[in-house]
């Protein structure tokens, strides 16, 4: 464990942090610092203990919308991963119908060759 100091709202606080993490656990006390400072500039000084936890209310709530945005996302990414393997499966069969028209139609053609070679052929040798 790591200790380092923060400063929210003029103050110092020893706070304890996993190893590695301490330029993170900086960057959000400097965060809910600017937050307490905008609602200072809004409000005027309605008191340390108001704008700390105004300022905690306004992340939360950024917190919660940024979590139904997810699971929103998350289902949008879903349904088009559907989506796409449906359009995948579109693609199969199309290339399987495609494939047996061609295989049909050589078929055809092949035997109008041998229907045309039998009747052109038929006692004249062509060649």
């Amino acid at each position: 464990m790591s200790h380092i100091n923060v400063t929210i709202n003029g103050r110092q606080y020893r706070m304890a942090c996993e190893e590695g993490q301490e330029v993170r656990l900086l960057k959000l006390a400097e965060n809910l610092e600017s937050r307490i400072e905008s609602l200072r500039g809004k409000f005027g000084e309605i008191g340390d203990a108001r704008l700390t936890v105004m300022a905690a209310l306004t992340a939360c709530d950024e917190l919660v919308d940024a979590g139904a945005r997810i699971r929103s996302l998350e289902q949008e990414v879903e349904s088009l991963r559907d989506s796409g393997a449906a359009a995948v499966d579109r693609a199969r069969a199309t290339q399987v119908a495609i494939s047996n028209a061609l295989n049909a139609a050589a078929e055809r053609i092949e035997k109008t060759t041998q229907v045309l070679n039998r009747t052109i052929g038929g006692g004249i040798a062509i060649g």
